[in-house]
């Protein structure tokens, strides 16, 4: 029997996840990590992305975060993130709609105001990466 480890997923709203999995990878700042039980402990922080895990049963199940931290213990992992949502529970339109504001702002940039641009970069990757995660995976 293999031994699990816990993964919990919160963002300042909701707990995303709270459930014991086989392994657990997360797209860290400096690349992907794994982590399984018995893990040296780490504290990094985390890119936008999927966060993709085994469950008990072996299933692999998907959850996207928006950027956050991750705590690897010996037996559980903690991801604090801004904004994460289960995999099933990606509103494609919505994600769709947020892509085309994101392509239209960046379309109509004026020099003058670059954290408009930096937002709107922003606000496409997380929508790319909703649609990809949903569709693709």
């Amino acid at each position: 029997m293999t031994e699990n480890i816990r993964l919990e997923i919160v963002t300042p709203v909701k707990n995303v996840v709270s459930e014991d999995a086989q392994i657990i990878m997360a797209p860290g700042i400096l690349g992907e990590f794994g982590v399984l039980v018995g893990h040296t402990p780490f504290l990094t922080a985390l890119k936008t992305g999927a966060i993709t895990y085994k469950d008990v049963d072996g299933k692999e199940r998907y959850v996207f975060v928006n950027g956050g931290f991750a705590e690897a213990l010996p037996d559980k992992v903690t991801i604090l993130a801004e904004s994460a949502e289960r995999r099933s529970d990606i509103n494609i339109s919505r994600a769709e709609k947020a892509k085309a504001r994101a392509l239209k702002r960046l379309e109509d940039y004026d020099k003058q105001d670059e954290v408009d641009f930096i937002r709107s970069k922003a606000a496409l990757q997380r929508a790319v990466n909703r649609i990809n995660l949903a569709q693709n995976i």
